[in-house]
């Protein structure tokens, strides 16, 4: 009996489907965003000098060590620590944190992120809120004095100072601090004075820019975080409803109040170069874990944001707005992701199978007509 030929099959075809994929990974994704904030990163390491290197390696260092712990207790393989998401967690919070905030501000932060923002709910791709944003918010509320301690930049005390700024814990030197552009318009609301002469006075639009300003290290250069957001839509790992709907929707009411009320409410151009709106926009909000699914979810939720965002700016208790807002509607993400889904083929809204004409149901309907 002769032998049955093999069925030669390429070695990477899947004998299963997917048939195709595109090589994606939750370790390539977060590849990605760490490089496209990299130069942000490097620039704000610069401008606020070793201290703010210290608050990054240890928020850093922190995040994974308690990422492996919650892997150990959760009896869960230590390899899902180097994925990468642990590692970006940290990224992002030290990002959202004064440059020159101590130890146990980006140490707590990174274990309430890892432990009770991802791991709480499950771990990768479970979590409804965003870790570094819940963290964030919660080191707010809880320390307010030490969330809004902001270094000026360009200080550059060496190593030895740092050391002594990071964990002796006794604040910072005189004339080392400023407030925000964000400060300084708050500042002008409860004073009531002319927010015109404040913001001619206490910003820069260059500065804003550049980076050269009070602010949190991911608040350094718009325009670098731009080029790392426009990466990211390239390499389509981020999608634009998001970033553009959440940016019209702060643009958009803020260029309106200031037509009506100059006096009282800032321009477009503060906005956009204030605080960390691009920050929030390109890389926080598109976080595909607690963004919608659906186009029309994406614009709405991003409308939401970038709304909330300019409310909390305008008339909220808090100088920045856009934690709080990203919170508020990951909270939504999962009714969002109810009421927007796409029609699927074949289907109605209601998810209801459409119903095909026979050929005698449709003689009939054409000779009554």
């Amino acid at each position: 009996m002769l032998d049955q030929p093999k069925l030669l099959l390429p070695v990477k075809t899947p004998l299963t489907s997917p048939h195709a994929h595109d090589h994606s990974s939750v370790h390539r994704i977060m590849l990605h965003v760490c490089l496209a904030l990299a130069p942000t990163t490097v620039w704000g390491l610069y401008l606020f000098g070793w201290p703010s290197v210290n608050l990054l390696m240890l928020t850093c260092g922190t995040a994974l060590a308690a990422e492996s712990l919650c892997l150990h207790i959760l009896k869960q393989p230590q390899a899902r620590l180097f994925d990468g998401s642990a590692l970006l967690t940290g990224w992002l919070l030290a990002l959202t944190l004064p440059p020159w905030a101590p130890w146990w501000i980006g140490a707590g932060g990174a274990v309430f992120a890892i432990a009770v923002g991802k791991h709480l709910y499950g771990g990768v791709g479970q979590n409804v809120f965003n870790p570094a944003m819940l963290a964030r918010v919660a080191l707010l509320i809880s320390f307010p004095l030490q969330m809004s301690t902001w270094a000026l930049p360009l200080q550059h005390p060496d190593f030895m100072q740092s050391l002594h700024v990071t964990f002796s814990g006794g604040g910072m030197p005189d004339g080392s601090t400023g407030a925000t552009a964000l400060g300084h318009l708050r500042t002008s609301f409860t004073l009531h004075r002319d927010a015109r002469d404040v913001l001619a006075h206490d910003f820069s639009l260059t500065a804003a820019l550049l980076g050269n300003t009070a602010g949190s290290l991911g608040e350094t250069s718009e325009v670098l975080l731009l080029l790392g957001g426009f990466w990211l839509l390239a390499l389509r790992i981020i999608s634009w409803e998001i970033p553009v709907a959440m940016l019209l929707a702060v643009l958009l009411p803020a260029a309106w109040a200031h037509a009506i009320n100059p006096a009282r409410y800032a321009g477009v151009d503060f906005h956009l170069s204030s605080g960390g709106l691009l920050l929030g926009a390109l890389f926080i909000a598109t976080d595909p874990v607690t963004s919608p699914v659906s186009r029309s979810g994406r614009l709405i939720f991003g409308a939401g944001c970038g709304l909330m965002t300019w409310v909390i700016r305008s008339w909220g208790s808090f100088p920045e707005g856009v934690a709080f807002a990203v919170l508020f509607m990951n909270a939504l993400t999962p009714l969002l992701d109810r009421y927007c889904r796409p029609r699927v083929y074949g289907r109605d809204r209601s998810r209801k199978p459409l119903r095909a004409l026979s050929p005698v149901a449709s003689v009939k309907g054409s000779g009554e007509t």
